[in-house]
Order: C-alpha cells, then structure tokens, then sequence
C-alpha cells in the first residue's frame, strides 16, 4: 500500500515540477511572467468592463495572457520570419525553443497581410462623403499627422534606433493597424508595446483630447456653428477610391497597400454592384483577422520583451505623439477659422488623428457643451477619414525612408 501511495506521490510530484505553477518558484524571473498576467488581467477588464476598443483590446489582452503562461510556448519568438522558415526546411537548428501557434499565426503579422485586410474592412464600412463635401479637410487630416514627425525626433533624441523611432512616432496616428504594419517592419521586436500602446491611446480618445481642445481654443471658437455641406454624387463616390489610390500609390508605393485596400474596401461600398462581398468584407472577413491580428500581437509580449525601461519610454512617446497629432490638427483648424473669417469650427481639426469614429464625436461633444445647437459630427467626419489616408501616406513615408 506504501508503495502505491509512494508512486501517486511521485507521479504528482512530477507533474506539478514539470508545470508553470513550479516555474514561478523555482525560476528567478518567474515573477515577470506574474506581473505580465496581471497586465493581461487589467487590459482584459479595461476592454470587457470598460469596453475601451474590446474588438481588438479583448483578443490582444487573452493574446498576452497566453504568451505569459510558463511552459505553454505559445509566445512569439521568431521575429525573423525567414529564418524561421528556413529552421522549418531544415536548414537550420532550433535553439532553446520550438516554434508554436503563435509562430505560425504571427506569419500573416509579419508578412504584412492581416492589416491591410483590416484595412479592406474599414474601407467597406466608410462613407467619405464629407471629405468629398469639403476637401480642405484635407489639410486638417495631414496636419494631425505632424504629431508623428516630432516624436520621431524626439525618439531619436532618446538614443532610439531611426527604425525603432518610426515605429514609435505611428503611434501619434492613431491607427492601430497602421502601427502594426510599420512596426513589424521596421522594429518587430516593439511590436507588442506599440501595439498596446497604440490600442490604448486609442481608446482614451475621449480622455486625452478635449483639455488639448479646450487648451489651444477660445469659447468664440468653439461656439462656431458650421454651414451644411453640399449633396455628394455617386459617380463622386466611386472616382474617389479609384484616384486616391493611383494618385498615393504613385508617390509612395510603400502606402499601396494599405491605400490600395482601404480604397477597394470603400468601392465594394459605393459601386452598388457588390453588396455580397462588402458586407463580407465588413463582417465575416472583418471579424477573422481581428482575432488573429489581435491574438498574435498579444502573444508577441513575453515577459522578456514586455518588463524593461524601453516600454516605459515607449508608452511616454506614443502619449507624445498623439496629444501633439491633436494639437497639430486644433492649430490648423484655428488657421482655417483666421482665414475663413470664423466660418471654420477649429475642433474638427482634432478629428485628423485617424480614430473613426470616435475622434470625430470627441468633436461633436466638446463643441456642443459650449453651443447646444452645434452639430459638428458630420464636419468633423471629413478630417477625421482624411486621417485615415494620412496616417497610410504617413506609414509609406517611414516605410520609404527606413526600410
């Protein structure tokens, strides 16, 4: 009977040695992996209690829970995609890990395939009426887009990398599959913290823009009602997507991509021949990759990668480059409202960054507590899906010059 109880002791013993329990106490950096799932914990609350971006906050949360799980190996930990298939061919040897899931589902990350389709999702759920309306918007969207370009500098001063500065400074864009396609090209290795960063800041648009708003604007100029705008066309609708990516991908061909889907995405919309495949595009297509980008961005945040003082200069520059975005996009505003001798509301300037649409509502918001009769949704619409294109056009200028 001794013997029995002596075997079930030892196979249990065994057991609980070889699982991720034991690691945290047997393994010196056992505790990063703890705090790493408390990190997990908070953005999975931060996403389903205060459905802060849930769509993407959700799977990047349980993405980072998984990657952070002791012995699972189911954290990202090729970066380097063709080495990774080169070990797979057999010309090479693993060393101290085997790939896993993530590996395999990370490929569409680094392959540059999943934001572009999330891109083609966006475009088929777009309406660019107002910016068709009124192209000056234009100006605003660019303009957000300083934001990005000064961190940059910034960064650079901080002794990052030009790359790694890049991909920080997208940041400033407020597109998270922007972020994500520059990133796991320029600096995979901050994929994970730019990502999370870049979702976050999302998310706390509503926090984070209107003291900038109310800083860098007087009563008077948030109280400015807007004129209507005028009746779009559908043949205006459908040249739209068609010239904006010839144009864009003409000058920038890093862009083309995700210029090139985004627009298709919007012509599946507005053709009125293809409703089956825009609403696929919306939906069911939509919904798969989120999951899979959301997922495999998550799983690249290794407790290794995650814990050290470049993720807390990381989250201190992507701060910096969207509340300069927003400013840079209210300044420009306050320039069209000079020149346009008060007709032009210099909130919707900080729509530019590309959050749609809830940067757009920021606006709305902010401009009717001064003035009950203010609607600025739709005008604020026009720089804000301008800043969609603008932070692409911004992406292929890193893309162009860094790569």
């Amino acid at each position: 009977m001794s013997e029995i109880l002596q075997g079930v002791w030892q196979a249990i013993s065994s057991i609980f040695a070889n699982s991720g329990y034991a690691y945290f106490f047997t393994n010196q950096d056992g505790w990063k992996n703890l705090v790493m799932l408390c990190v997990a914990f908070f953005f999975l609350w931060l996403g389903i209690k205060k459905g802060f971006e849930p769509l993407l906050m959700i799977p990047i949360a349980f993405g980072m829970l998984l990657a952070n799980l002791p012995g699972a190996n189911l954290a990202v930990q090729y970066h380097d995609l063709a080495g990774f298939f080169d070990l797979l061919k057999g010309r090479g040897e693993f060393v101290g890990c085997t790939p896993g899931l993530m590996d395999f589902l990370y490929f569409g990350v680094k392959a540059g395939i999943y934001p572009p389709l999330i891109f083609l999702g966006i475009g088929a759920m777009t309406d660019f009426s107002s910016l068709i309306a009124n192209p000056k918007s234009f100006i605003l969207g660019a303009a957000a887009q300083f934001g990005i370009f000064f961190t940059y500098i910034g960064a650079i001063l901080l002794k990052f990398t030009p790359a790694q500065a890049g991909s920080i400074a997208i940041i400033g864009g407020a597109d998270g599959p922007t972020a994500i396609f520059v990133t796991s090209q320029l600096a995979p290795e901050l994929l994970g913290t730019i990502a999370v960063a870049a979702y976050s800041y999302m998310a706390l648009v509503p926090v984070i823009q209107p003291p900038v708003m109310k800083l860098l604007t007087t009563k008077k100029e948030r109280s400015v009602v807007m004129d209507g705008l005028r009746p779009v066309s559908k043949l205006e609708k459908i040249l739209f997507p068609i010239m904006v990516t010839v144009i864009v991908s003409l000058l920038l061909p890093d862009a083309a991509s995700l210029v090139g889907m985004l627009m298709l995405g919007n012509l599946l919309k507005e053709s009125g021949r293809t409703e089956r495949i825009a609403k696929a595009a919306q939906n069911e297509l939509m919904n798969i990759v989120t999951i899979l980008l959301g997922i495999s961005v998550g799983a690249t945040t290794s407790a290794k990668s995650f814990l050290n003082l470049k993720t807390l200069g990381i989250v201190a520059l992507g701060l910096a480059a969207f509340v300069l975005g927003t400013a840079c996009g209210v300044l420009f505003g306050k320039l069209m409202y000079i020149f346009s001798k008060g007709k032009v509301n210099p909130l919707i300037g900080s729509a530019g960054v590309s959050a749609v649409p809830m940067a757009a509502r920021v606006s709305q918001k902010v401009g009717q507590k001064e003035n009950p009769s203010n609607f600025l949704l739709m005008h604020a619409m026009g720089p804000n899906v301008s800043g969609v294109i603008g932070s692409a056009v911004a992406a292929g200028v890193l893309l162009t010059l860094l790569k």
